[in-house]
């Protein structure tokens, strides 16, 4: 894409807006619409678009493939962390209440920390199967 520099000057722009976006959408999904999930698609779908425009190499020097399955084994790590730290506080599985002394605070920390680990896990694993599929010796693989 070395020939369409308004499309890779656009993408130098749009990217970090892209991955602002996503983590507002991260750390404000307690409050309103939004959380884990779509935090992590959105962060990944700015990894995808720098990989479209830049070249699957870009992307795999930046997140390397081990990477991304390390993250995403970290985000799982995450979540069920917090479910397990609930019940050594002498709680059920995922009970935030424990988590701090005032149960309201708890919760909010819980989800927190929580969706945290479900948006990490999830952006990785959107980059893992783009670069399994992209990685198929297309165009893009270069």
């Amino acid at each position: 894409m070395s020939d369409m520099p308004v499309l890779r000057v656009v993408a130098k722009v749009l990217i970090p807006f892209i991955v602002l976006f996503g983590l507002y959408v991260q750390f404000h999904g307690d409050y309103g619409p939004g959380g884990g999930f779509q935090a992590g698609v959105i962060v990944a779908a700015a990894c995808v678009l720098h990989s479209v425009v830049f070249g699957l190499g870009r992307l795999r020097r930046a997140v390397p493939p081990p990477l991304t399955r390390a993250l995403a084994a970290l985000g799982l790590a995450i979540f069920a962390g917090t479910g397990l730290a609930t019940m050594l506080l002498g709680g059920v599985y995922l009970d935030y209440a424990r988590l701090a002394a005032d149960p309201a605070d708890g919760h909010h920390y819980g989800i927190l920390i929580v969706e945290f680990g479900v948006g990490v896990t999830v952006a990785a694993t959107v980059l893992a199967i783009f670069d399994a599929f992209a990685g198929r010796g297309g165009a893009g693989a270069r």
